[in-house]
């Protein structure tokens, strides 16, 4: 019974004492004093122990500290949790396993953490020494749960078509609190525009009509206080096309809409264009104002051989099947070459271009020999040789000539060998007189008919 009386009596003190704290607390903070926190604001996780770090500091002497936790929520007064004065702690007993303090430290230990636990905290520190010094500080905690990964759905799944059809992204999440949603198209976030529009919550896109601009990678992005987490990506199927159709060939020369193929060459033609799904191509030819098709499929061969004109025309369509969409393309063969068969007759020919080179090859070498022989003439080359000789060669060429000039010896000659036949005696040969220490008596020689050609220019020069 005494015990219960104490405890009643220790309530009805502390509702008195904590009247009197929150109206210390209304006081201010006293200089000398400071009570400093590291945020004001908490984000915590439910389930989950949350710890508040308080600091405080004083430059006075002081006999007495005390430190008291108040909690409140919007429109309601403060309510006491515990205090501490030194190091004796007195909590509330409705929470006193809840909420944990070891004085003189001032920061506050809440476990385990729920919704209820939301609000703000109000920490005081009171100094006793020559005076009374007090200060407090203010934290707001939030209480969530952990965001889930989410998941994007679309409508209609199979798929809209472009510029007639519309689509709705749609971001689920099954767990977490205070959701905050964000779309992402190839990791760019989403805005509003003429065609995308969100739902009130943004959890929902849509897109209307689509178009093939809006194909993309797209993915959703939750976050809340204490987490995020983006979708798995999601691309959505939109019909277009066909788009930008043309006609390209592994051989041959394409000039705009026309191509040049040699004749005897098998010529392969691809058809192609932008679309979704694929196109079906068809191939038509054009023969004296009448159409018909002659293949289906994106390729073409066309023997050029077979081909009964120098020139033919041709067309590729495509067709989407979805959209209803399709387009076509006009082209032309044109054959350029002389044929295998006038190969075949006239044999080997050489190309425009090989022919060229060679004639240009041969004025070139026939312009070089000119350009040769009109700068080394043999006339003017023996001509200057002759001039050029020393004096004691003269000497020489006029005791074998008899002759006084030696320059009368010189001319154009023409040597003329009689055969040795055996009935002809060969005929000794004359002593030369030495001269110059050559001797004449080893000389042999056979009879030579020579003939003088004296230019015309040199006939008037005396013997």
């Amino acid at each position: 019974m005494g015990h219960d009386a104490f405890m009643e009596l220790f309530g009805s003190m502390v509702g008195v004492f904590q009247g009197k704290i929150y109206f210390l607390f209304l006081a201010g903070v006293c200089s000398g004093l400071k009570v400093t926190v590291p945020s004001h604001t908490v984000h915590g996780i439910r389930g989950q122990a949350l710890y508040l770090p308080v600091h405080y500091g004083f430059h006075t002497p002081a006999s007495d500290i005390q430190i008291i936790w108040l909690f409140e929520r919007p429109h309601t007064t403060p309510k006491y949790l515990l205090s501490s004065v030194n190091k004796s702690v007195v909590p509330d007993m409705e929470y006193r396993h809840k909420f944990t303090m070891m004085p003189p430290n001032a920061s506050l230990l809440i476990n385990p953490l729920q919704f209820t636990d939301e609000g703000n905290y109000i920490v005081k520190v009171n100094i006793q020494g020559n005076g009374t010094l007090s200060a407090s500080q203010k934290i707001q905690v939030t209480v969530d749960d952990p965001v889930i990964k989410p998941l994007v759905q679309t409508r209609p799944a199979s798929g809209a078509i472009e510029h007639v059809g519309n689509m709705t992204l749609m971001c689920q999440v099954e767990g977490g609190t205070r959701l905050v949603y964000q779309w992402l198209k190839n990791g760019r976030p989403v805005y509003t525009s003429s065609t995308y529009s969100f739902s009130p919550q943004n959890n929902t896109l849509h897109i209307a009509p689509v178009t093939k601009e809006d194909i993309g990678n797209y993915s959703c992005l939750v976050k809340n206080p204490i987490s995020e987490m983006e979708s798995d990506i999601i691309m959505p199927t939109i019909f277009y096309g066909p788009y930008g159709l043309q006609v390209n060939s592994d051989k041959g020369l394409k000039v705009g809409e026309v191509f040049t193929v040699d004749l005897g060459e098998a010529i392969l033609f691809d058809c192609s264009a932008d679309s979704y799904p694929p196109n079906t191509y068809s191939w038509i030819r054009r023969t004296d104002n009448t159409t018909y098709v002659i293949k289906h499929g994106p390729r073409l061969e066309v023997t050029s051989e077979k081909v009964a004109q120098k020139t033919a025309d041709y067309m590729c369509c495509a067709y989407n099947n979805i959209t209803g969409r399709r387009d076509e393309t006009r082209f032309t063969v044109i054959i350029t070459s002389v044929g295998l068969e006038k190969l075949a007759q006239k044999g080997k020919s050489l190309s425009p271009l090989a022919s060229i080179t060679g004639i240009s090859l041969f004025l070139i070498m026939s312009m070089c020999l000119l350009y040769l022989w009109k700068k080394y003439q043999p006339c003017k080359v023996f001509k200057q040789k002759l001039e050029n000789r020393p004096e004691t060669e003269y000497r020489k060429a006029q005791t074998f000539s008899g002759h006084e000039d030696a320059l009368d010896d010189f001319g154009i000659y023409e040597f003329v060998a009689f055969p040795e036949a055996s009935g002809v005696p060969r005929m000794p040969s004359r002593s030369l007189p030495a001269s110059d220490g050559i001797s004449g008596q080893g000389l042999h020689s056979t009879i030579y008919e020579v003939i003088q050609h004296i230019p015309a220019q040199q006939q008037d020069h005396p013997e």
